[in-house]
């Protein structure tokens, strides 16, 4: 089943069934909002808001763990992402796409990882016989391989749907993960571009970390809202976040609708079996 995470109002799509809202509990606290599960084209999805309904929680706040593990207590395999991010590389435009194919991260305080050795948290109500129980039942530490954090076959039905679309966009390009809630400064924007960023932001980390973790297919596209900090020569204000993702809100909503339906069953690409030979 196909997970979203994304803004508010994500879920209120032409077409889309809605099924019911589901309150989650989990070992590590409460998501940041009850899960929204839809139906479309007889596909079951489920939603959840990263930041809460009505923007609850900033990005450094967020319960990351709850929200990755909620999402797997419903049956979650696979997640797409949705994010509005600052461009850096010089080729950006606001308002274009960008699928992430790499991130840098430069977060600070968020808990990361669900395998802290014998500090390890555990849920009593998942029974499933898998790697991810069998880590945390024997409080193993696990490092989790990230050469190729993101799906390739969710990248890959992205990208294509972007050229069926029409939209504009970029099929890779690096996310520079801060801490947030702040906004850069123009010599970290600058030192970003030098070390590779295309763009930067602040909840794709641990989001994706996390998800590899319980070996859940993740993809993240990204809707450069404005282009960062020293660049433009502006000030930075939200409202203009605000008022680019809710223009592109229409051809977010109609990537959604074509990515529930086209994406596989069966998702080729070995993400699932990332777990394999990662504990100590």
């Amino acid at each position: 089943m196909l997970g979203i995470l994304g803004g508010s109002g994500l879920y209120n799509i032409d077409g889309l069934k809605i099924l019911e809202e589901k309150k989650v509990m989990t070992p590590y606290g409460e998501p940041s909002d009850s899960y929204i599960i839809a139906e479309y084209g007889g596909r079951k999805v489920v939603f959840l808001p990263r930041h809460g309904r009505g923007h609850r929680y900033p990005p450094h706040l967020i319960n990351y763990r709850a929200n990755l593990w909620g999402f797997r207590k419903l049956g979650v395999d696979r997640i797409l992402s949705v994010s509005a991010v600052g461009g850096i590389n010089p080729l950006l435009q606001a308002g274009d796409f960008v699928i992430t194919d790499q991130f840098i991260d430069f977060t600070k305080v968020r808990p990361n990882t669900f395998y802290e050795g014998e500090y390890t948290i555990r849920d009593g109500t998942d029974d499933r016989e898998d790697l991810v129980n069998r880590y945390l039942s024997e409080d193993r530490v696990v490092h989790v391989d990230m050469t190729q954090p993101f799906c390739p076959v969710m990248r890959s039905l992205l990208g294509s749907i972007m050229e069926e679309k029409g939209y504009r966009y970029h099929r890779k390009g690096t996310y520079v993960a801060t801490e947030g809630p702040r906004l850069e400064t123009p010599a970290e924007i600058r030192a970003f571009g030098l070390l590779g960023g295309d763009v930067v932001g602040m909840t794709l980390v641990p989001e994706v970390v996390l998800a590899r973790e319980l070996a859940i297919h993740f993809a993240s596209v990204n809707v450069v809202t404005n282009l960062a900090a020293g660049i433009s020569g502006e000030k930075l204000t939200s409202d203009e976040v605000i008022e680019m993702m809710r223009a592109k809100t229409e051809e977010l909503k109609q990537v959604i609708l074509s990515f529930i339906q086209k994406i596989p069953e069966k998702l080729e690409c070995g993400c699932d079996t990332v777990l394999e030979g990662a504990a100590i």
